[in-house]
């Protein structure tokens, strides 16, 4: 048992985007010939959690959109946004922000309607998210030309720690009375 557990471990590990525990079980029946059914593997992925909670272990194992993938605990975050930093100096431009955040929260859409929510072109922006993969193709449109569908990726849920868009800020939740445009100030 222990063997299959670091076999599943090594799976996640190796796992860039993360897995889910379907491709886990098909992956262990193969490379080490074993019938192992769902739970099985959703009782040992428990075991691998309980033993990376541990204080001791930089990693925790982590589920986003029932995929598992290990990541570092919160305390290490700041050596590492130091290393990510280093990486890519070059942020995201108020544009390419303003094109990510219509895309989360109207996926999935077309280039043109964030273009026409925006006024402006958005071929630059969503081409550097394509390459950040922070947003991704997911079809295409029913509509005249068959345009791209954009929504957002894996790696966006990953980026900003959440489990799925029903985790994004509400706009009732961000809206203030300090938010108001064009009304007079008492």
């Amino acid at each position: 048992m222990k063997d299959i557990l670091l076999n599943i471990e090594a799976i996640i590990f190796a796992s860039e985007e993360g897995i889910n525990a379907n491709e886990i079980k098909q992956i262990l029946k193969e490379a080490l010939a074993i019938d192992i059914n769902k739970q099985e593997v959703l009782d040992l992925l428990k075991k691998i959690a309980e033993k990376y909670a541990d204080e001791d272990q930089i990693f925790s194992l982590k589920v986003f959109d029932k995929h598992y993938q290990f990541l570092t605990k919160e305390k290490y975050h700041e050596a590492i946004n130091q290393l990510q930093a280093h990486k890519d100096k070059k942020k995201l431009s108020q544009a390419a922000l303003e094109t990510l955040s219509i895309i989360a929260y109207r996926q999935p859409i077309t280039k043109l309607e964030v273009e026409q929510i925006r006024g402006v072109n958005c071929d630059y922006s969503i081409q550097r998210l394509l390459e950040k993969n922070l947003i991704e193709i997911v079809g295409k449109a029913e509509s005249i030309g068959k345009p791209l569908l954009y929504a957002t990726s894996g790696q966006f849920m990953q980026h900003f720690g959440i489990r799925s868009v029903k985790d994004l800020p509400q706009l009732k939740d961000i809206i203030t009375e300090d938010n108001s445009i064009g009304e007079a100030t008492t």
